[in-house]
């Protein structure tokens, strides 16, 4: 058996993971699969830097964070650099209030630490502690995002908190 072999057998086991937390941090999922290749792409050629001991998924969870993280602000400089050169402004979208938004569009709407914070803490399962490690975030603030964030979410969605 060769050393892939095994590494193959942890993809499979949290590819579908780390797919849905980035897909909930994107609310794109031809990005969010392009991002998890790029995930378990790092963690081969970082496996050195993985903790004997630690929580494997949770590992994987924050690279797919600073994955995250590097792609938009790659994307950020890209939209600067094509607001210069074509001389225009973007203009935001104004979401129609009438309307009610389905779970991403909501999603979509938080900070992207609040939107990371609920992904781990809600959607994936990741305790608090672990989410502040993961996101370099205090443990409160992260307690606060996970909190306003669910609350935004439901009434956005029409809920009651």
């Amino acid at each position: 058996m060769t050393s892939r072999e095994p590494f193959a057998r942890l993809v499979e086991a949290h590819q579908q993971a780390v797919r849905a937390f980035l897909r909930r941090l994107c609310g794109d999922t031809a990005e969010a699969d392009d991002l998890a290749q790029e995930v378990f792409i790092a963690a081969w050629t970082g496996l050195d830097s993985f903790r004997s001991g630690a929580d494997f998924r949770l590992w994987l969870y924050g690279i797919a964070y600073r994955k995250f993280l590097a792609g938009r602000r790659a994307a950020g400089r890209r939209r600067k650099r094509e607001t210069l050169v074509a001389g225009t402004a973007e203009t935001a979208a104004t979401p129609d209030a009438e309307a009610r938004l389905d779970l991403q569009k909501a999603l979509m709407a938080l900070s992207e630490s609040q939107r990371a914070a609920v992904a781990l803490c809600l959607a994936a399962g990741v305790s608090h502690g672990d989410a502040a490690v993961l996101l370099a975030l205090p443990l409160g603030t992260v307690k606060a995002h996970v909190a306003r964030g669910r609350a935004t979410l439901l009434s956005m969605l029409g809920e009651r908190p």
